[in-house]
Parts: structure tokens; C-alpha cells; sequence
């Protein structure tokens, strides 16, 4: 799947789980949702020279190099339903326990779905290197300083990493089969879509935004300030 297609999923995700998300308060909320959606881009980061690896220069395409080398090749070992959110989620965990670690990995996932997300962002600051380094990590700053000792992080990892997979899942390359692939190279997949068609561009895209609003509406204060709008104009309208 796209780029932005992963991150929009994994938004609708976050979203999604957010009354069973250990996280608290607004911030909390936004922070959740964000590193969802930023952390549903990390598997293809097993790809050197791509776009996403070019993100922060040799900061994250070196990296890209070692992931790709570790986990063999694009589309294999980040893209195990098994290994890579255990992976992905240790990684985290090691991560969360110390505020300077945490904001690196903060600031990777807001930088990363800022990146993906780039078509519906005015401008191309996001896009590019220093660009995007100062506003990821100027929000991750941000987001840390109201929501202290992130512990969550590795759940949030985990399930932005599951639905990529899962989107990877619908398309006609496929994934690994988990662990199997280790032993003997063989994929899985349920569907011939091809990345970037008309099916992913018109309905699935579409559809991941929309769920992302409407678990937010949800799942969050959103409906205590919408529902007043909404009562308001319907009031309007029905007086006129």
C-alpha cells in the first residue's frame, strides 16, 4: 500500500482502541493517535534510499541500510505478524523508559506520518530534511512535556506496525508467512490488489480517514464541542 494509506490506517486504528489505550487527557489522546499513525510507517523502513528512509538524510537512511540488512530485505522480517510488533514493541519498551529515547522515537513516528500525510499539508516544509526535523521534533517535545514517562509507546508501535502488515496483507505481494519465512522464503497474501490502484486511492484511503474521524468523534471530547455545532445549525435551519 501507499505511503499515506499506512499512516491513515494506522490513525483509524489509534483511534480505534483509544478507550482501551493506556493514556489519559487530550494531549494524551492526540499523542496516542499521532504515534500510531507515524509508527504504521516504520516496517517499510526496511528499504534504503526510499522516500521514507530519505527522510532525515544519512540521521535515517543509514539506519534504513541496517534494517533492511537485519531483516532480509524489503517486505520480510518487518513485515512478520509476529516479529516485527515484538520487535518493533522491544525496541520501544527499551526506549520508553528514558525521556531522551522517547522523544527520538516520538519524533521519528511524527516525522513519518508527517511525511506520508504531506498531500493534505499546505506547503513542502514537512517534506523536507531540516523542515521536517524541526517540526517533529519540536512536537515531540511538545507532546512529552504533557504526557511525561510514555510507557505506552510500545503498544502504540505495536499496533501501527500490525496495521501495516495488515494493509500489506491485501495486496498481491503479500507478507511473510510468520516465522516460516525464516526457514523457507513464502508469502501470504489475500488479495491481487495492486499497490496504488484505484480501489486503494478512491475507497480504502478514503475509508481509513473516514473511520479516524468518526472514532475520534467517539472516543475523545471531540463530541461534547461537535455536538453543540451541530444542534445549533440544525436549530437554524429548522427556525428558518
Amino acid at each position: 500500500m501507499l505511503g499515506h494509506s499506512h499512516a491513515l490506517s494506522g490513525l483509524a486504528a489509534g483511534a480505534a482502541v483509544l478507550p482501551w489505550a493506556p493514556v489519559h487527557g487530550t494531549v494524551g489522546q492526540v499523542s496516542w493517535v499521532a504515534a500510531c499513525g507515524g509508527f504504521a510507517m516504520l516496517p517499510d523502513l526496511d528499504q534504503e534510499g526510499t522516500t521514507i528512509s530519505r527522510m532525515w538524510g544519512p540521521i535515517s537512511d543509514l539506519p534504513a541500510k541496517a534494517i533492511n540488512w537485519v531483516s532480509g530485505g524489503h517486505r520480510w522480517g518487518t513485515h512478520d505478524a509476529v516479529l516485527g510488533p515484538a520487535v518493533f514493541g522491544g525496541l520501544a519498551l527499551l526506549a520508553s523508559h528514558s525521556f531522551w529515547s522517547s522523544l527520538v522515537l516520538l519524533a521519528l513516528a511524527i516525522g513519518l506520518a508527517l511525511h506520508a500525510l504531506n498531500f493534505v499539508i499546505p506547503g513542502n516544509t514537512e517534506t523536507t530534511m531540516i523542515g521536517n526535523l524541526a517540526v517533529s521534533w519540536v512536537g515531540a517535545w511538545f507532546l512529552l512535556q504533557h504526557s511525561p514517562a510514555p510507557l505506552w509507546l510500545p503498544y502504540a508501535v505495536g499496533i501501527g506496525v500490525l496495521a501495516h502488515i495488515a494493509g500489506d496483507f491485501l495486496t498481491r505481494e503479500g507478507i511473510p508467512v510468520p516465522v516460516i519465512w525464516l526457514v523457507h522464503r513464502c508469502r501470504i497474501e489475500i488479495s491481487h490488489l495492486r499497490t496504488g490502484a484505484t480501489v486503494e486511492r478512491l475507497l480504502l484511503a478514503p475509508a481509513f480517514l473516514t473511520l479516524t474521524l468518526v472514532f475520534l468523534y467517539l472516543n475523545t471530547g471531540a463530541r461534547g464541542l461537535v455536538n453543540p455545532i451541530v444542534a445549533r445549525i440544525v436549530g437554524n435551519a429548522g427556525s428558518g
